[in-house]
């Protein structure tokens, strides 16, 4: 059974730091790609950060760009992202999931529960 678990998330000040975890079981995180997503309050889910399969190969939103990284711990099955220099306009609910584009995550539907972050100013 394919599971991802999100956590990490919480409330930070502008300028501060967060790292977030995905947790998965039911497959070897090597295997697949994953990704980060977030969903801002009446906004649309948008790709935040992804790791690759393989290689470990990562790619980032341009919004995020310098100041997150996504990495992963193959030992403990996990993926992280670390973000600093956090923003308000950063506050979401954080998802993480198989695949690396909407289009991906959606037809494979594995997601993470979420996770919320919010930026204060």
């Amino acid at each position: 059974d394919v599971q991802l678990q999100a956590s990490g998330g919480g409330l930070v000040q502008a300028g501060g730091s967060l790292r977030l975890s995905c947790a998965a079981s039911g497959f070897t995180r090597d295997d697949y790609a994953i990704g980060w997503f977030r969903q801002a309050p009446g906004k649309e889910r948008e790709e935040v950060a992804c790791i690759s399969s393989n290689d470990g190969s990562s790619s980032y939103a341009l919004s995020v760009k310098g100041r997150f990284t996504i990495s992963s711990d193959n030992a403990k099955n996990t993926v992280y992202l670390q973000m600093n220099s956090l923003k308000p306009e950063d506050t979401a609910v954080y998802y993480c999931a198989v695949g690396c584009n909407m289009a991906i995550a959606t037809m494979l539907n594995y997601w993470g529960q979420g996770t919320l972050v919010t930026v204060s100013s």
